[in-house]
């Protein structure tokens, strides 16, 4: 008994309409790549599920190149119709280029973030990996500049935190130095060294002269700048001679 003809509408299951997407999405895959390598032709494939997932598949030339060449083509085309499409044309041609920039920038962004890898063969997948190395690279040889930036900025501000410390501890050193000499000075200034005590007086008792009196009296202090006074026999008084020549 031969297979029936399938009816083409849109099934209603999410479920099995997700399961014939997934089925026949990988056939048309397979299919674009045998058309490729027998017939040695030049197949684009973009496929947007319903979630707005892009599954895409082109040959040994880049998906950019294929679109550039059919909007060339395409262009050629609308040329022909007449001059006064021209300018309608060529609008339509430059904005299906920058959706065409946009739409691979985006894929590009997604594979680098590790999303929608399950498309890519074996060499997209080493030459997203490649790029992802360059990039690390560069980011950091840009982090360890900025690094040894901040560390030099870090010793230039220590240095001149030193320095200043330094002038700050010679400055107190010297108005330490100039209030101990200002005190010094001070005190000084204002101490009287104290009188020396008196000394006993000493008397030396007089000589005696032939036919009269004579005698000397010496008073005089203990140091050497004391002077000594003489008094004669007749000046002195009565009870202090008696007292003598007792």
């Amino acid at each position: 008994m031969g297979r029936g003809r399938v009816q083409l509408k849109r099934i209603e299951n999410k479920i099995s309409r997700q399961v014939t997407f997934s089925k026949r999405r990988t056939g048309l895959l397979k299919k674009a790549h045998e058309i490729s390598v027998l017939c040695d032709a030049d197949v684009a494939l973009i496929v947007f599920s319903t979630k707005g997932k892009l599954f895409e598949y082109s040959t040994h030339s880049s998906m950019d190149a294929i679109l550039e060449r059919y909007e060339r083509y395409a262009y050629a085309e609308k040329l022909l119709t007449g001059p006064e499409t021209q300018t309608q044309g060529s609008w339509t041609l430059e904005s299906s280029k920058l959706r065409t920039k946009i739409d691979a920038l985006e894929k590009n962004i997604r594979h680098y973030g590790g999303e929608d890898l399950e498309p890519l063969n074996l060499r997209e997948l080493q030459s997203v990996e490649q790029q992802l190395d360059s990039a690390l690279k560069r980011i950091r040889i840009r982090k360890n500049q900025v690094m040894n930036e901040s560390i030099s900025e870090l010793h230039k501000k220590e240095r001149s935190l030193q320095e200043q410390h330094n002038a700050l501890s010679k400055k107190l050193k010297e108005n330490e130095k100039n209030n101990h000499q200002e005190n010094a000075e001070f005190l000084l200034s204002h101490t009287q060294p104290p009188s020396p005590p008196p000394q006993p007086l000493r008397v030396v008792p007089p000589t005696i002269g032939s036919g009269s009196f004579q005698g000397a009296a010496v008073i005089s202090r203990e140091d050497d700048s004391a002077e000594i006074h003489t008094i004669s026999a007749s000046m002195m008084p009565a009870w202090l001679y008696r007292h003598i020549n007792q």
